[in-house]
């Protein structure tokens, strides 16, 4: 099917897209070129903000996005505070 769904072009979900954006991005960072805080984190808050938008009328102010290293371990923590009522 993948093959068929290629040659007809089929478009990706953009759920499917925002998680392959994600994986590349924290690839890239893994492979340690910023040995500090990553640089993408504004653009993902900003692209984060304009999907869930597309869904849900929220304020920019309601999600954080957070990056923490601990030794051997790297958390992407995101926090999105939705409207009472959204569903």
């Amino acid at each position: 099917m993948s093959l068929l769904s290629f040659l007809l072009g089929e478009k990706k979900k953009t759920a499917a897209v925002a998680k392959e954006r994600l994986q590349i991005i924290l690839a890239h960072e893994r492979s340690g070129r910023n040995a500090g805080k990553p640089d993408y984190l504004p653009a993902l808050q900003r692209e984060l903000v304009a999907v869930i938008s597309k869904y849900v009328k929220i304020n920019p102010d309601d999600l954080k996005v957070h990056f923490e290293r601990q030794d051997d371990l790297e958390v992407l923590e995101v926090k999105i505070e939705l409207p009472e009522g959204a569903k």
